[in-house]
């Protein structure tokens, strides 16, 4: 008989192993993408949604496909007509750098974006005035290696460029008033940004294209705008109304309720890998209770420990390995991530370490009324 049950055994034996092993792998995967996407989702919603982002809707003048709407003067003001609209806030995008040649004078370059209201980036130093004025900037405490905490309440002289050409330009010297300074972990925009009133926005966009603010704001018009809406109600129809118009439209919630690439996948991604656990872990079951032996020394009591170690401790892996990355989810969303953004909702904790051992339990019963049916197999010595 052992001449021939022996080797099955062993077959037998060895696969297990080797799925429990894979069972084991699957829960780590399984634990780290419900952290990832934890901690993208509640770091976007708390630096967003928190901002006013739930009654907000982008507006972009790019979008591959299909042609959409110009962000100009009378696109915009068309927008502006629509019911439940309370205000637009058109963003040009530009540089400012470096505007003294004295040694002594700090050396930067930074990008120019618009101040919208409802940004609440974490103030160093200062205070932003509501609305921001024409040539006010907002710089981050520090940038481009300088330690911008010194120049609020201060003149800031900085350079931008007036195109004199097709592709030629000339530097232009002008003075900002610094109001504020805001911690630079704060990266809506990315790195290296100051934010200024849209009319000094559109000067700085206007003068690099070679033409008057007025003429610019008419014809080229802004890259990208934000629409407030009165309330969060209307932001659905609102943001399918101006569709309709032809602008590339999305509310900001949106953004949050489905993160891009990576950080998009992760969450469908532990959803499927806890299915695959509970196949995984019947298809191990069933195998240990190949023969009546499995089903009566393996079945209960060796699911359970088996069950609960490999959750725990595939949890515990996975939920502590994706702090590992911490740092590269912060740099792929710009902003800053907590510890506490990492950790995954209870509910889905409790899914990934429970997992296993349910999917084991529902394994031994099904092998194990396999088993049992079974007729057994004669010894060799008997066919004989």
């Amino acid at each position: 008989m052992w001449r021939w049950a022996g080797p099955e055994r062993q077959r037998s034996n060895s696969s297990s192993r080797r799925a429990l092993v894979l069972l084991a792998i699957l829960t780590v995967l399984a634990g780290a993408s419900a952290s990832v996407s934890s901690g993208a989702r509640s770091t976007i919603e708390r630096e967003v949604l928190s901002s006013g982002g739930s009654t907000r809707i982008e507006l972009s003048s790019i979008e591959t496909g299909h042609s959409v709407r110009e962000l100009n003067t009378e696109n915009l003001d068309e927008a502006r007509g629509l019911e439940h609209v309370a205000k637009i806030v058109p963003d040009h995008i530009s540089t400012i750098y470096t505007g003294n040649s004295d040694p002594d004078a700090p050396t930067f370059d930074l990008t120019t974006h618009s101040w919208w209201p409802a940004a609440r980036p974490s103030i160093v130093r200062g205070e932003i005035p509501q609305p921001l004025e024409p040539g006010q900037l907002v710089l981050p405490s520090r940038g481009s290696g300088v330690d911008f905490n010194r120049y609020v309440g201060e003149e800031l002289l900085a350079a931008y460029t007036r195109a004199t050409g097709e592709r030629s330009g000339t530097p232009e010297q002008t003075t900002f008033e610094v109001v504020a300074t805001y911690d630079p972990d704060w990266q809506l925009d990315g790195p290296d940004v100051a934010y200024a009133a849209p009319e000094t926005t559109a000067m700085l966009a206007a003068a690099k294209a070679g033409m008057p603010p007025e003429r610019y704001r008419s014809t080229t018009g802004a890259t990208s705008a934000v629409v407030s809406v009165a309330e969060e109600q209307y932001v659905s129809a609102v943001a399918e109304r101006l569709q309709r118009m032809g602008f590339s439209a999305s509310p900001v919630a949106d953004r949050v309720r489905n993160l891009p690439g990576v950080l998009g996948a992760a969450e469908p991604g532990c959803q499927l890998g806890i299915l695959v656990l509970v196949v995984l872990a019947v298809a191990v079951l069933v195998g240990l209770s190949n023969t009546r032996s499995s089903v009566h020394n393996r079945l209960f009591g060796e699911v359970i420990r088996t069950g609960l170690l490999t959750g725990v401790l595939g949890s515990v892996v996975g939920f502590s390995g994706a702090l590992l990355l911490r740092g590269p989810l912060e740099q792929l969303l710009g902003l800053k991530v907590s510890l506490t953004d990492m950790l995954p909702h209870p509910l889905w904790a409790v899914a990934v370490v429970l997992t296993p051992l349910i999917g084991l339990v529902l394994g031994a019963l099904f092998g194990g009324r396999f088993a049992v049916r079974r007729a057994p197999r004669p010894p060799a010595a008997g066919q004989a």
